[in-house]
């Protein structure tokens, strides 16, 4: 696909987006207090991993994971794509972050554990499958959080992004709940990157048959409909999209597309709960829409983490995955 100028801006928003909006909610997160009204959250480090000023948390380590592989324009349905996925989240795991969700943690304990022939990918699929088996819920919201460089991997075809999006997620998350949000969020970026919109039903038709649209399509409009702060409770991966989605169509009116990521990412950070995470999940769509280039000057470039990279990184692996590698 010929990306025009303002298409590659837009892609080159979506990781930095993400990471501006993680290192946001950094400091907040877990029932810390509250921002100061009158200046806004601050992306001052802290929070539960006592992360650096700009730091952003594990959520967007692992997109980058997912982005290392899809730069090089790999197909992250393939054998090949899985299994560099897979590598990536280990070799992350294994460096010993200083946050993981208990859910993730479980099932990348397990694969490290094993001392087996199978492929890295082979044993995430399956520790993957036998966690949600154990415990009943894999619906939790770090699939999500990882999800939008999936929406960079293929802006030619929606059904393959739908595809890219669910197979990410089920290396760690089983549960078809965390598939779904994922594609819907993946091809919303999508959307913005190609379109310059902001539609988060435009995906309902890639997921499941008529009952699990309408599911999905009454959760879309409850999200619109209801306050940001009924969304608080966000561990799990429907509300986690709900108070996302929520943060910035509540937004939509302000007048420039700075100013809509400022209110967007405040309300997101509001909501409480997850605040990394949530706002990590609307900046990425928020970047998406809006670009590298409409994201806030004073915020944008002091973001940086694991592995060593800066906001210049993130533009750059955001850009080739757009392009294919």
């Amino acid at each position: 696909m010929n990306l025009t100028d303002d298409q590659i801006d837009r892609a080159g928003g979506v990781l930095l987006g993400q990471a501006l909006g993680d290192a946001l909610g950094v400091p907040y997160a877990s029932g810390a207090a509250p921002y100061d009204p009158a200046t806004g959250p601050q992306p001052a480090g802290g929070g539960p991993g006592d992360h650096a000023p700009g730091e952003w948390s594990g959520d967007t380590q692992m997109a980058l994971c997912v982005a290392e592989v899809a730069a090089t324009g790999t197909d992250l349905t393939s054998p090949t794509g899985q299994l560099g996925v897979a590598t990536a989240f280990l070799s992350w795991f294994e460096s010993d972050p200083p946050e993981v969700g208990a859910h993730t943690r479980a099932v990348l304990t397990a694969v490290a554990r094993r001392g087996d022939d199978a492929t890295l990918d082979e044993a995430l699929l399956q520790e993957s499958w036998a966690e949600h088996e154990r415990t009943g819920r894999s619906a939790g919201n770090s699939a999500l959080a990882r999800t939008c460089v999936v929406g960079l991997a293929a802006l030619a075809d929606r059904e393959a992004t739908a595809r890219s999006a669910r197979a990410v997620a089920r290396l760690t998350h089983w549960d078809t709940l965390a598939g779904d949000s994922c594609v819907l969020w993946s091809e919303a970026v999508r959307r913005a990157v190609v379109d310059g919109v902001l539609d988060l039903r435009g995906g309902l038709d890639l997921l499941g048959g008529p009952e699990v649209q309408v599911r999905w399509s009454a959760w879309v409009e409850e999200a619109e409909r209801e306050d940001p702060s009924t969304f608080s409770g966000n561990g799990c991966t429907v509300v986690a999209l709900q108070a996302a989605w929520s943060a910035v169509h509540r937004t939509r009116g302000a007048a420039t597309a700075e100013q809509h990521v400022v209110e967007a990412l405040s309300t997101a950070v509001g909501i409480g709960g997850d605040t990394g995470t949530v706002a990590a999940i609307a900046g990425g769509l928020l970047g998406a829409r809006y670009g590298s280039s409409g994201l806030p000057e004073r915020w944008a470039p002091r973001v940086h983490g694991w592995p060593g990279l800066w906001s210049d990184d993130l533009v750059r692996l955001a850009v080739l995955t757009a392009h294919g590698g």
